[in-house]
């Protein structure tokens, strides 16, 4: 029985920060060889941090990175542990992402990244260059200073395997196990026992399973130990690493590290039978008749045992259950752990959040409650990294330390509930409510008084004093006069995020907290430079649907009540006059439910429909429900005010990814922001399928019988959506 115990890890490293990366990576080496490893992967990319972007066309950043690893390789890490360091390599003047395996203070081999990720946050291509010579291994010169350190001029490089005494290992590299031609097939077929995985994978609402499915998958059709390691943590920018470093052998978990953590390094070790390996494969007749005819890969030979022969009281690591968190513990846990992340890296004090007692805002407010929750749980589990941290933000004096969630709440979270006239007695309540379950130093500060004296200045200078629609005024008033209370709120924000520290005899600064949602972006329901413009936004890539699911939980596990009542609650502005016979409702203003929102989102996003496709998508989905007439009255809406709002995705607050069909323009969905609005081409295409469906009697008189069928039915069962009529919409709402 040949025993090998591998290690594999969560990182959570910071771009462009080499002396927070080199000490993570030491430090997983250091826990992997007191585990007994004998096989450590760290990350992708580990010792500069995935997220460098355009830094990775800096000379020093690959010069660094060799720099850190001339100091693993001097200091003894590598003794008698084979590791797998990522870090950008420059061949022939090509930059190259790679896997670096050390083992004994000697560089083994350099595998370069095959398939470059360059699709949705991934642009690879900009910065490396794939590697696709995959019939021998080159010699590459080592730098001089590398070369006295290991006394190697030269070492492999290129696509291969590493063919050790006791057993084969090679690589992939994150996408590659995504890939329908991936390397481990014909690596599996030339013998390969072991592949180590160097990820830097984001977090993605719903994501994991494909993570998990792939590497269960990968091993249940050619056997084999499979070792994902992947960072953990905010490093730099949108993305939130979501970590859950994996070991998988023969189509079973037998080791997952944590998905959501507030830890800087954990290290995941298992004990795996490599003759179980073998005989899998040889159980299997067809991969015995590939591999017998297979395309040879080329190796490197190392004259070093790896494995562990049998002694008594050694077993293999068993499967385990897989642990997938429910949307709303993800919703829960991945921004609380980059507002985590965040905070302590820009060395802020605290944050200031403008709480309205909506679901969006609320929700904001229940997520730094939640990390709150999270440091003082990790206090208490002994983790002195965040205890640090902590102590640090807070400003605690003479050894004292967070003990309680609130109590730490009150020193770094400040919420201002700013009203008006507008506002109503019950968003008033309910963010006083939550502030209290919460434990935020929170604010009620009136408006009103500079509401009025903008529209003072403003009647001085035209002779004009505006209106609201419900007193007679036009549109055109109607949608002025609540943006000046939407940006009057933006500029308090950030004047009480610099100030109020220094108020309270604090140090620092507090950043101030967005809280729009991914459909409001999509359809801009928000006004520019309001309140959703903010130094990052937690929840500007979650849907409202699961934002209000979100609330549901967290009123119950998180253990704020109040958000039952703030989810219950219809979402609204509150930007008008509250009448006895009129109530603003943002569904009524937009034209379209949130529930129909988050349909043409993921239509126009992950199935790439046009206004076009997305018709004729949505009349086989909503047939029976709609006519095709009422359909392209809501796909031309949609498509009007996106097309129209476009331009407010420029300016976009920095948010956290978490939703497949988000509109951030940085760098996720790269659009135009200057549309025809009127989409005249299109939209004629449209009408004219329409004209041909209202000829075609076997589909109106389908429709017609459905509808009848159906009587009294106002909702989209099919869909899932609320039905709401186009022209009960606010044409300038959210402008």
């Amino acid at each position: 029985m040949r025993l090998l115990r591998v290690a594999t890890c969560n990182l959570n490293q910071w771009a462009m920060d080499f002396d927070t990366n080199l000490r993570n990576v030491k430090e997983s080496i250091a826990r992997a060889k007191a585990a007994g490893a004998a096989v450590r992967v760290g990350p992708e990319l580990e010792l500069t941090g995935y997220g460098c972007e355009d830094h990775f066309l800096e000379q020093d950043t690959a010069a660094h990175a060799w720099e850190c690893l001339k100091d693993i390789l001097s200091g003894g890490y590598t003794d008698g542990i084979l590791c797998s360091i990522g870090m950008p390599v420059i061949f022939k003047s090509v930059r190259y992402n790679c896997q670096v395996f050390c083992l004994n203070s000697k560089i083994v081999m350099i595998r370069p990244k095959i398939s470059l990720a360059n699709d949705g946050n991934y642009r690879e291509f900009r910065w490396f260059s794939a590697w696709t010579f995959k019939d021998a291994l080159v010699d590459f010169q080592l730098p001089l200073d590398i070369s006295e350190v290991t006394s190697q001029d030269t070492v492999p490089f290129g696509y291969g395997f590493i063919q050790f005494l006791d057993v084969s290992l090679a690589a992939e590299t994150c996408e590659e196990l995504f890939t329908a031609n991936a390397p481990r097939i014909d690596l599996a077929l030339n013998g390969v026992e072991v592949f180590v995985n160097a990820s830097g994978s984001h977090h993605q609402l719903r994501k994991l399973s494909l993570r998990i499915d792939s590497m269960r998958n990968a091993t249940l059709a050619c056997g084999g130990v499979y070792m994902y390691a992947n960072q953990q943590g905010c490093d730099g920018g949108r993305l939130y690493y979501d970590g859950c470093c994996c070991i998988a052998v023969n189509g079973d978990v037998v080791a997952q590290g944590s998905q959501f953590s507030l830890k800087d390094v954990e290290v995941l070790d298992a004990l795996v039978d490599l003759d179980a390996v073998s005989s899998y494969r040889a159980s299997v007749s067809s991969f015995r008749e590939q591999a017998s005819h297979r395309t040879n890969v080329p190796f490197v030979k190392v004259p070093y045992k790896l494995c562990k022969p049998f002694q008594c009281g050694m077993v293999p690591t068993g499967p385990v259950e897989v642990m997938y968190h429910r949307p709303e513990e993800e919703i829960a846990f991945g921004p609380s752990c980059w507002l985590w992340d965040y905070l302590r890296r820009s060395r802020a004090s605290g944050f200031l959040l403008p709480l309205s007692g909506g679901a969006d805002s609320s929700s904001v407010a229940a997520i730094v409650g939640c990390m709150c929750q999270l440091v003082v749980k990790d206090i208490d589990n002994g983790d002195e990294q965040v205890k640090a941290d902590a102590m640090r933000i807070g400003q605690y004096k003479d050894g004292e330390f967070p003990k309680d969630s609130r109590e730490l709440a009150k020193r770094l979270f400040y919420t201002v509930y700013m009203g008006t006239e507008n506002s109503s007695g019950g968003t008033r309540s309910r963010a006083k409510m939550l502030a209290e379950e919460i434990g935020s130093f929170h604010l009620d500060v009136p408006i009103d008084s500079i509401v009025s004296a903008l529209l003072s200045l403003f009647e001085r200078l035209t002779g004009k004093r505006p209106r609201y629609k419900v007193d007679g005024g036009s549109d055109t008033e109607n949608l002025g006069l609540q943006n000046i209370q939407a940006r009057i709120r933006m500029v308090l924000a950030f004047m009480m995020a610099s100030l109020m520290p220094w108020v309270h005899n604090k140090s620092g600064f507090y950043l101030v907290l967005g809280s729009s949602n991914v459909d409001e972006g999509l359809r801009g329901y928000l006004t520019k430079y309001d309140c959703s413009s903010a130094d990052i936004n937690p929840i500007g890539s979650v849907s409202k649907q699961d934002l209000r699911a979100f609330l549901r939980w967290a009123a119950v596990h998180l253990h704020y009540s109040s958000l039952a009542e703030v989810e219950a609650a219809p979402p609204t502005a509150e930007l008008e006059p509250i009448r006895a016979d009129y109530n603003q409702l943002d569904e009524v203003d937009m034209g379209m439910t949130y529930e129909e929102l988050s349909i043409y989102g993921r239509l126009r996003k992950i199935f790439r429909c046009g206004p076009v496709s997305m018709f004729q998508n949505l009349c086989h989905r909503w047939c029976g429900t709609l006519s095709p007439s009422e359909v392209a009255d809501k796909v031309k809406h949609f498509f009007k005010y996106y097309a129209i709002n476009r331009h407010k995705m420029t300016v976009l607050t920095p948010s956290y990814h978490a939703e497949s069909y988000s509109p951030e323009d940085n760098r996720f969905d790269l659009r135009q922001f200057l549309y025809n609005a009127r989409w005249p081409y299109q939209f004629r295409k449209i009408d004219e399928l329409v004209q041909d469906m209202d000829k075609d009697g076997k589909w109106v008189n389908s429709t017609e019988g459905e509808l009848r069928r159906r009587k009294g039915v106002t909702s989209a069962e099919g869909g899932g959506m609320g039905v709401v009529a186009v022209g009960s919409a606010n044409p300038s709402a959210g402008s």
